[in-house]
């Protein structure tokens, strides 16, 4: 179902131009208007979900088999050498736009990007204790 004043599911269902590179009944897979790098695309479910949580079992199945199908077809046709998929649920995480959406970045030597996070130290007893804290 759309969300009718929600960017991405305008976008998504082609009531807003942009630069597809592939749509089937599900999904819409557009170039990102402000790339990181060149190539960097945005997959997009047409049925809105805030984010990873509201996604269906399916739909997530389905859109890492679409990200791998473009990952691939963008590394061939583009020449990187390296793909970051980056998905971000929630302000603190860095979710700016609430419709989940996966970022298909094409990585090249010296391209100026990093991602990532600063590593820090834990115990074994400290990893034992989140441990058990998920899978209670």
């Amino acid at each position: 179902m759309k969300k009718e004043d929600c960017i991405f599911c305008k976008i998504a269902n082609g009531e807003i131009p942009s630069k597809t590179l592939y749509e089937d009944e599900e999904f819409r897979v557009i170039l990102d208007l402000n790339p990181a790098t060149k190539g960097h695309a945005l997959i997009l479910p047409k049925n809105h979900a805030d984010d990873l949580y509201e996604l269906s079992d399916g739909q997530a199945s389905k859109i890492m088999l679409l990200a791998k199908k473009m990952a691939r077809q963008m590394t061939e046709n583009l020449h990187c050498i390296g793909m970051n998929l980056v998905q971000n649920n929630g302000e603190a995480a860095g979710q700016t736009v609430r419709h989940f959406h996966l970022h298909l970045i094409p990585r090249y030597e010296n391209d100026g990007q990093q991602l990532g996070w600063k590593p820090c130290e834990a115990t074994q007893e400290e990893l034992e204790m989140v441990r058990k804290q998920i899978v209670q």
